[in-house]
């Protein structure tokens, strides 16, 4: 079992930056991929970023590309999403996962996480 805890969300002007991060209990961090998703009201939970077990490996969708950069430090058990140049587009709420395996072409699939965090607010204003 691995527990997780988003925190940093918050209210944002346009244009602004957040950092979310997200801390893992339970079992050894290391073994999974960890990803943040988000959902916006009325609509289904989308992938924003993924990153592998050791770091190596970044991916993106292309709504954030260039903008967010997402991290992890395996020493502090967490996974970061920082977040530049917000739009209000990018309100939602957003989800720290973990995956056992890192699936190079359907790692975007909210089906191959195994474990979820309860999620953090996001609302960037305009």
């Amino acid at each position: 079992q691995v527990q997780l805890v988003e925190s940093g969300g918050g209210l944002v002007q346009a244009g602004g930056s957040l950092r979310l991060s997200c801390a893992a209990s339970g079992r050894t961090f290391i073994d999974y991929a960890m990803a943040w998703f988000r959902q916006a009201p009325g609509k289904e939970r989308e992938f924003v970023s993924i990153i592998t077990r050791n770091g190596g490996t970044t991916n993106y969708a292309d709504s954030v590309k260039g903008r967010f950069t997402i991290s992890r430090d395996n020493a502090k058990n967490t996974v970061y999403l920082q977040m530049n140049n917000l739009k209000p587009e990018d309100t939602a709420v957003y989800y720290c996962a973990a995956a056992r395996y890192y699936y190079t072409t359907t790692y975007y699939s909210s089906q191959k996480y195994n474990y979820w965090g309860q999620g953090t607010q996001v609302t960037v204003s305009s």
